[in-house]
């Protein structure tokens, strides 16, 4: 019997949440024309972001762009893996406010 892979913490959506923490699959768009929360594609939701991806630099950048579209502080967003890769997952601790894609999302399930 083969080993059981480990499944994926957002399940067949870009999103899921743990507690208050809402977990968020991104699949990053650097040197875009401008900073933008996309749609989601498959269990990745698109960002775009101005930024260069130099050392990192892309993701900080969209950590701070993210922060205000949440509510939150630059904090309450942890990466946990990612940080230089177009492929990323965030920790966002207690948002105080969901872009409209995820709330369309939630329509869409009902």
């Amino acid at each position: 019997m083969p080993a059981s892979r480990p499944r994926n913490a957002t399940g067949d959506s870009f999103f899921a949440w743990d507690g208050d923490t809402l977990i968020v699959n991104i699949l990053g768009k650097p040197s875009a024309s401008k900073d933008a929360i996309g749609k989601p594609k498959g269990t990745q939701l698109k960002v775009s972001v101005t930024a260069k991806p130099k050392d990192g630099k892309a993701t900080d950048y969209m950590v701070r762009f993210l922060a205000p579209q949440f509510g939150v502080a630059v904090s309450d967003i942890e990466v946990v893996f990612g940080q230089e890769n177009v492929n990323k997952q965030l920790r966002i601790h207690a948002p105080k406010k969901l872009p409209a894609v995820f709330t369309q999302g939630a329509l869409d399930l009902q």
